[in-house]
């Protein structure tokens, strides 16, 4: 009964540090977009698409072979994903509920059962998110290519064109997410203390690659650029 307190108390608690640290990223990438590196990372990406867009004669290979290695880079985690996935799938089959007593924790079946489905969702959310990111870089291929000079339709703008990019890698950092998300669940096979020392640990390590103040200075004039 004791190490299943363990698993009552730590587990939820870890999954909850996670929850709240990525509610309060996704509020401040909202309301301060300089105040993050993913808000940052979007500003400029818009800024890139917009410049590529007006001299496709010149910037046009550049910009294909800059999406084409991003959807490299989402090929190879969206593979991995699956890859692990059907990994776990067979362990999950051909595997026996029998933990060592050096685990501290809930030992039961359908403890080991929920460990082993909870890793499989994250690499299958992976897998999923990646996907998306594929698809959105590949329309952004063929639209970056279209001079903003010679753009007939108001719905195809360099705005627009910019929008499909930061989409294709707002599903590639979730995919990346999910990965990171995978660490601690795993390390819950090894019971709920290493998994929530684990949450922990991550979330700090997180809020140093996610943060930064580095471009206090020019708030005002970025924000303004964001919200459009």
């Amino acid at each position: 009964m004791e190490k299943q307190i363990l698993d009552f108390s730590l587990v939820p608690s870890g999954l909850c540090l996670m929850l709240a640290y990525h509610i309060w990223l996704l509020h401040r990438i909202i309301n301060h977009p300089t105040g993050t590196i993913i808000g940052i990372n979007g500003i400029n990406r818009r800024v890139w698409v917009q410049t590529m867009m007006e001299d496709t004669s010149k910037n046009g290979i550049l910009a294909v072979q800059t999406l084409r290695n991003n959807i490299m880079a989402s090929t190879v985690l969206a593979s991995t994903a699956i890859m692990l996935s059907s990994v776990v799938a067979m362990i999950m089959v051909n595997t026996n509920a029998r933990q060592s007593e050096i685990v501290y924790g809930a030992h039961s079946e359908l403890g080991f059962w929920i460990k082993f489905f909870s890793i499989l969702v994250c690499f299958l959310l992976a897998f999923l998110f990646n996907v998306q990111s594929i698809r959105y870089y590949s329309h952004a291929s063929m639209l970056i290519n279209v001079p903003v000079k010679k753009m007939m339709s108001p719905h195809l703008t360099g705005e627009y064109v910019g929008r499909v990019v930061n989409r294709g890698s707002c599903f590639w950092s979730l995919g990346l997410r999910a990965f990171y998300f995978s660490l601690p669940l795993f390390l819950w096979l090894f019971g709920p203390i290493p998994m929530f020392l684990c949450c922990v640990v991550l979330v700090f390590m997180l809020y140093f690659l996610d943060v930064t103040l580095d471009f206090g200075g020019v708030v005002g004039v970025v924000d303004e650029e964001a919200e459009r």
